[in-house]
């Protein structure tokens, strides 16, 4: 027979298993009236979405018009970006293809997605004439640009130094432009007046006519039609055919620092000036020699020796020194006995020092 305290612990055994059921049967219900609730929530949200949606076009719809469609504020300013570098969408479709656009996001928004005509994609007219080669196309619309090309120079210009950039703005095409430059450098003196101008091939009747109030031509040189550089200055340099502006410059301000030029061959000195170049403009140009300032060795300051191309920091230092205990010099003899300069160093120097006399009291 089974005592009571075992027939106490079945039903205690029995109890507790039918409330652990009941729980998990509980617990199970809320858990699934938590489901339904939350799927409610979902449908009914979806609704309210569905409600808000309106048509709209990607080509025009603003910041506040996608946030109010259900964009990330990130994934608005994207599109907006996308937009801005030049993106048209022709199609709805083209919409789903940007950046956090999802699938679902694109098959809610799609029967709103409106594309106006100016956006489009015009369908092919099959009257239109068919271009066979890239070549006739681009053909056809270089001849449209030369039709609405309408010549207007802006001032006037130098024809001996204008380039083909300033050729295409007066009304030149760039093959034209490029054909009367070659015309122009083949000459020993370039292009001297209208009628030059008027007998180049590019220069039709009408352009030269249109053109003859602008153009500057160069003016006859002096010094047996050379130019001489220790006299022109920068607007005269720039007549000489192979001398630009920037070359110009730096020649006249060499020459100051210089104090004049001795020869036509110290300008290869400039790092602007190509050997090319220079013995392109070297036979339209001359020295006088004898225009040019000189320094006193023996009694110029620092400040205007450091001014000199050809003076070397080391070689005003020893200056300065050995003239404190010696007085000076009194030819390039005794400059290179003293190891200031070497015989080419001295040699180049020469045209440009003065030895002025030293003082009896120095030996």
């Amino acid at each position: 027979m089974i005592d009571k305290q075992q027939a106490a612990g079945a039903v205690a055994l029995i109890v507790m298993i039918m409330a652990i059921t009941a729980v998990v049967v509980i617990a199970d219900k809320i858990s699934t009236n938590r489901a339904i609730e939350h799927i409610v929530a979902e449908q009914e949200s979806n609704k309210e979405q569905r409600d808000s949606l309106f048509t709209f076009d990607p080509n025009t719809v603003t910041y506040q018009e996608l946030l109010a469609l259900g964009f990330e504020k990130h994934t608005a300013v994207s599109l907006l970006k996308y937009r801005a570098r030049g993106k048209v969408f022709e199609i709805a479709e083209e919409f789903a293809l940007c950046y956090g656009v999802t699938d679902s996001m694109f098959n809610a928004l799609q029967p709103y997605i409106i594309i106006g005509e100016q956006f489009k994609a015009k369908p092919i007219k099959r009257d239109e004439p068919k271009v066979d080669t890239l070549k006739q196309l681009r053909r056809q619309r270089w001849e449209q640009k030369r039709a609405e090309r309408v010549p207007h120079p802006y001032e006037k210009f130098r024809i001996d130094t204008v380039g083909i950039d300033y050729l295409q703005r007066v009304g030149f095409t760039y093959r034209q432009a490029e054909a009367l430059i070659d015309y122009r450098d083949q000459g020993e003196e370039g292009i001297r007046n209208m009628a030059e101008l008027a007998d180049c091939w590019a220069v039709s009747p009408e352009m030269a006519d249109s053109l003859a109030r602008y153009v500057i031509f160069p003016e006859p040189k002096p010094y047996g039609g050379k130019v001489e550089i220790n006299s022109a200055d920068s607007t005269t340099l720039v007549g000489v055919r192979g001398i630009g502006p920037k070359t110009a410059g730096a020649i006249v301000m060499y020459r100051k620092l210089l104090g004049g030029f001795v020869s036509i061959d110290q300008l290869s000195e400039l790092k602007c000036v190509t050997s090319e170049n220079f013995a392109r403009f070297s036979k339209e140009i001359c020295c006088d020699s004898c225009v040019f300032s000189k320094i006193d060795i023996n009694f110029a300051p620092a400040s205007e020796l450091e001014y000199h191309p050809y003076m070397t920091r080391k070689a005003i230092n020893k200056i300065i020194q050995l003239r404190k205990s010696k007085g000076g010099w009194k030819s390039f003899e005794d400059i290179v006995s003293d190891d200031i300069f070497t015989e080419e160093q001295a040699a180049k120097l020469a045209p440009y020092l003065h030895f002025g006399e030293i003082p009896s009291n120095f030996q």
